[in-house]
């Protein structure tokens, strides 16, 4: 059962969410051995719908937690090195496409990219099978309608931020340079905002209709692929929506904006990934990184204070966190949306890798 003491580092807090969100949410897909899945609510819907994309950060999510835990070496309470997060990643790989129909494919080209980041990881860190299926399928979304960009969905009307970004960082990750470099070419000609530097969500056709909504998420793999490239010009995109976003999506407080529930339960914690790849860069400049490391560890810190606990699991209850769905807000009682709790953990562990850079004596923030 989780203790009131306050966490005394990122990592603890980390390491909570990494045991208390597999323990509410996770489960065998009909029972099957071998097999896991995470429910999209707590307490669990009848007939729920499948969600294609929320399983893919979760399996980011216990790439991460496998990765803190092999760094920690037990400092966290951990005794296997990331051993249970990289089967329980391979699980649910599996278990991905046995939901999806025996597919790996779905109607959603962001889907399927974010999926494709996941699993590119799951290939390095848990020894799963390199994905390559999916690589094709989205290199055939990318058209010279519009003047370039990946369409959203197989309807092929819609040209967006969210299909486009993901895929061009996946496609600089798999050394298909050139292509991620015209995508991202793409997205600054068509869909950067001018007066904020931030990306715009996309264009729908016929004609050329401009769906100018700003969301935290769709800067994140923007700023990933602009990493990934590390030419000049991209580090210097980079630096600046870095600077963007600190501008324009931070609230008083200086923690990140967020999107409520639904998917849009993890855009924010989609952006602090990001920002966390940036605060490590050393190609960046300190105080691009220090401004990204200081939203991260502030947005991690907000949630952090707003948690609850919940009985879940089942015929073997047990007590678990859950998180807020944003800064300065509570865990409520009512329904619980996994996207929201993946947000809350895929903003501990940016903040456990990044919360201590430059300051190695540090033992991080009191939370």
């Amino acid at each position: 059962m989780p203790t009131r003491k306050p966490s005394s580092t990122f990592g603890e807090a980390a390491a909570a969410a990494s045991s208390s969100i597999p323990a509410a949410f996770g489960h065998r897909l009909y029972g099957l051995p071998g097999t896991h899945l995470a429910r999209v609510a707590l307490p669990a819907r009848p007939r729920a719908p499948w969600h294609y994309w929320w399983q893919a950060h979760y399996l980011d999510c216990l790439l991460d937690a496998a990765e803190r835990e092999a760094r920690s070496g037990g400092a966290t309470g951990n005794t296997d090195d990331g051993a249970a997060h990289r089967l329980r990643a391979r699980r649910l790989l599996r278990t991905i496409r046995l939901r999806n129909g025996g597919r790996w494919t779905n109607r959603y080209y962001d889907d399927m990219a974010w999926l494709a980041l996941a699993a590119w990881r799951s290939a390095d860190i848990a020894g799963t099978r390199p994905l390559r299926v999916l690589t094709p399928v989205l290199a055939s979304a990318h058209t010279p309608d519009l003047g370039g960009g990946l369409f959203w969905n197989t309807s092929r009307d819609f040209k967006n931020t969210p299909a486009t970004a993901p895929a061009a960082l996946h496609f600089a990750r798999v050394g298909r340079t050139k292509e991620a470099e015209r995508l991202v070419d793409w997205l600054f000609a068509r869909l950067q905002d001018p007066s904020t530097g931030l990306l715009l969500d996309g264009i729908r056709m016929p004609g050329e209709r401009m769906v100018a909504d700003v969301y935290t998420y769709n800067q994140g793999p923007v700023l990933g692929a602009l990493l990934a490239l590390g030419d000049p010009t991209s580090l210097q995109r980079a630096s600046d929506l870095v600077l963007a976003v600190a501008k324009h999506l931070v609230l008083p407080t200086g923690a990140l904006r967020t999107h409520g529930g639904g998917d849009g339960g993890l855009f924010t914690g989609i952006l602090i990934r990001y920002l966390g790849l940036a605060a490590e860069s050393p190609a960046l400049p300190e105080f691009t990184r220090t401004l990204a490391r200081t939203v991260i560890t502030t947005t991690a810190r907000a949630l952090w204070e707003g948690r609850g606990e919940r009985e879940a699991g089942g015929q073997r209850r047990r007590t678990v966190w859950v998180f807020p769905a944003g800064p300065g807000e509570s865990a409520g009682a009512g329904t619980v949306e996994l996207s929201t709790q993946l947000q809350a953990w895929m903003i501990f562990e940016a903040a456990c890798r990044v919360a201590d850079i430059g300051n190695p004596d540090a033992d991080g923030p009191s939370l």
